[in-house]
């Protein structure tokens, strides 16, 4: 497994990472975003979203109505998985339909309903280090995504971790 560390200083860096996720990210992408409450998740899904030309005003977070469907130069599913109380209720919303597209799906919560995720993934832990700057801990679950992580770890200046 491939792994590094993002720094974001700013809601700008964040924007950078955005961007450089939405370059890099392959079809058929899941993107395991996992935060405390205030973290930044729905920030950085709208920052993927405004690198594919999704206008920056229709992403918010889909905590009431679970799933949004964005259509840019790609597709953007943004999944939540908050409210949900079990594994079942995440599978009756039907998310393997969005992880076989080739669209990038974004699950926010996943660690809530990590036993539903595709086996290959990427894992992004969000943690808060001050009122304006995140650590982002980037980790690709599955061979499929090492090579992501490292295009990432490049773009940005991510500091690598050892492979667990």
């Amino acid at each position: 497994m491939s792994e590094c560390v993002f720094h974001a200083e700013d809601e700008s860096a964040t924007a950078a990472l955005g961007k450089v996720l939405a370059e890099t990210l392959l079809e058929g992408t899941t993107v395991a975003l996992i935060g405390e409450l205030g973290a930044g998740k729905t920030r950085l899904v709208q920052a993927i979203a405004a690198a594919l030309d999704i206008p920056a005003g229709e992403v918010v977070s889909p905590s009431f109505l679970l799933i949004q469907e964005y259509h840019g130069r790609r597709d953007l599913y943004h999944i939540d998985a908050f409210r949900l109380r079990s594994e079942d209720e995440f599978l009756a919303l039907g998310p393997e339909e969005y992880f076989a597209s080739p669209g990038i799906t974004v699950v926010e919560w996943a660690d809530r309903v990590s036993d539903c995720l595709p086996p290959e993934h990427l894992e992004i832990r969000i943690a808060i280090i001050s009122p304006h700057a995140r650590r982002f801990q980037i980790r690709a679950v599955g061979k499929r995504f090492d090579a992501v992580v490292e295009q990432l770890s490049r773009a940005l200046g991510c500091e690598r971790l050892e492979a667990r």
